[in-house]
């Protein structure tokens, strides 16, 4: 059966056109005629039976199905886009991983690690997206993604790597020369909140034995490694991830309010779909990704 397929002409037209919301713009844009575009998308929408655009006396309008066939238009052309520079850059040698990753993850932890990586497999490129939700692998180009759960949603194998475990941290200067928080001091402090993890302070707080009154209060972040740099100057106690307390500890740029981390109950998984499981390249990344987390410096 012969395949509906558009002509990538007639796609990046449509892409152009539906970007600005205009044929004329698009014509100046990819360097033709109006009529030409006109002519693109006009043998687009009888191939697919489907209007894309309302015409009107000032120009072109989406419809509703033109709205959302764009959005899938513009997705694909971008992944094509990127598989078309990968071959250039690689010459067609080696491989690529797509990566969704959480993102204080990646800047704190996985990317300072990545050239051990590179070394070992100087063929191989690891472009990495943020995602902190889970998704559904078949409407993305990820072979892969680190993800901060419990466990790997359906349709997925799961690799776990490490325990997540917080630490209350603060400048040193908010201290004020204490040597640490007794623990009335948390009544009368700040604390930076983690607008994805609304209860961590109080479970923080539970664990400890203790009820601090307003423990959902205060400034909200949306990552980690924000609510640290926050911690820095003085805006407040944060809980964030021991691999995001760590370095700033040692530079003296925070200090540790607890003697030991507590774990949050969630953990890091390399998360992948079943039909990516013998993937070459995938498992030579998780192998050197579980090499890498069994490390000694690794937290």
């Amino acid at each position: 059966m012969r395949r509906t397929l558009p002509s990538t002409a007639s796609l990046s037209v449509f892409e152009v056109a539906a970007r600005h919301q205009s044929y004329t713009k698009a014509a100046d844009e990819l360097a033709l005629t109006q009529s030409a575009v006109f002519r693109q998308i006009a043998g687009l929408e009888a191939l697919l039976g489907v209007k894309l655009f309302q015409r009107h006396r000032r120009g072109v309008v989406l419809t509703d199905a033109g709205r959302v066939y764009a959005q899938q238009v513009r997705s694909r052309l971008d992944e094509i886009e990127r598989d078309a520079l990968t071959v250039m850059a690689r010459g067609g040698q080696g491989g690529t991983l797509e990566i969704a990753v959480v993102p204080t993850f990646a800047t704190k932890w996985l990317i300072p690690r990545l050239p051990s990586f590179h070394a070992e497999h100087p063929d191989v490129d690891v472009h990495l997206r943020v995602s902190t939700r889970p998704f559904l692998f078949d409407d993305t180009p990820f072979d892969a993604a680190i993800h901060a759960g419990q466990q790997a949603w359906p349709g997925t194998q799961g690799l776990p790597l490490m325990p997540e475990h917080l630490l209350p941290v603060c400048s040193p200067a908010l201290l004020g020369g204490r040597r640490g928080f007794r623990p009335k001091d948390w009544q009368h402090c700040t604390l930076l909140q983690l607008s994805t993890r609304p209860y961590a302070w109080r479970e923080w707080f539970a664990v400890q034995g203790l009820q601090v009154e307003g423990d959902m209060a205060g400034p909200r972040l949306e990552l980690f490694s924000m609510a640290a740099e926050a911690a820095i100057h003085g805006l407040g106690v944060a809980l964030v991830p021991t691999f995001v307390a760590q370095q700033e500890i040692v530079a003296a740029r925070l200090v540790a309010l607890a003697a030991e981390p507590l774990p949050s109950g969630r953990r890091y998984l390399l998360v992948y779909p079943d039909q990516k499981a013998s993937n070459p390249t995938l498992q030579r990344f998780a192998a050197w990704l579980q090499r890498a987390v069994d490390a000694p410096t690794a937290w």
